[in-house]
């Protein structure tokens, strides 16, 4: 499990056993109502924050997905780390995905800029550029690739553990967004890219494009 979902877990399921013990004592059901309530919620944050090793494939410039989801979005823009005419690939999380965050290729962390936004929902075009997201460049010998830690309708906690000049491994963990959220990856215009819209892909494993 993510080090970052355990205050939720802990948290849950002690004040849900909290409010069971006030209802042994004193029989008001409401007490067990709130105590189930809350261990219920204890429990499905130690699912949403479940952490499962992952191999990332060995392919020369493979390109893989930061985050398990659903392929909303390809798309041609201009972006600050990787260029005019860069292909965008926007990848959902549902509440029911693995939400840690993995490095999408090996090279040297360009920037990581956090920016303040709105908190459209997630699958929209529009929460590219308008919502709450971290924006990491990272350099490799075949180009520059990005990609965006973006938050959704829910979310509205992004945890961004790179650093400008690190040194990252594709597949790396680097961060998650809490409940529900996007993440964008964002590669240069000759990267062939390997998924379709509405495909399922697989955090550190799901190749989403090649760099030439």
């Amino acid at each position: 499990m993510a080090r970052d979902g355990l205050p939720f877990v802990v948290g849950g399921i002690g004040v849900g056993l909290a409010f069971i013990a006030l209802w042994l004592v004193f029989r008001w059901e409401p007490w067990r109502v709130l105590g189930v309530v809350s261990v219920i919620f204890g429990l499905f944050c130690a699912f949403f924050f479940r952490d499962p090793d992952r191999v990332a494939p060995a392919e020369p410039g493979a390109v893989v997905s930061p985050a398990d989801g659903k392929v909303v979005e390809i798309a041609r823009e201009n972006d600050r780390y990787v260029g005019p005419d860069a292909q965008r690939v926007s990848v959902f999380l549902s509440i029911f995905d693995v939400h840690v965050n993995r490095v999408p290729i090996s090279g040297r962390v360009a920037g990581v800029e956090y920016r303040r936004g709105k908190y459209l929902v997630a699958f929209a075009g529009k929460a590219s550029a308008g919502n709450e997201q971290t924006h990491v460049g990272i350099e490799t010998e075949r180009g520059i690739v990005a990609f965006k830690q973006i938050a959704g309708f829910i979310a509205r906690r992004i945890v961004c553990t790179l650093s400008p000049n690190d040194s990252v491994q594709v597949g790396q963990r680097c961060g998650l967004i809490r409940f529900g959220s996007r993440v964008d990856i964002i590669m240069p215009p000759e990267a062939r890219v390997r998924v379709a819209r509405g495909q399922r892909v697989v955090g550190g494993q799901s190749i989403i494009g090649v760099l030439p």
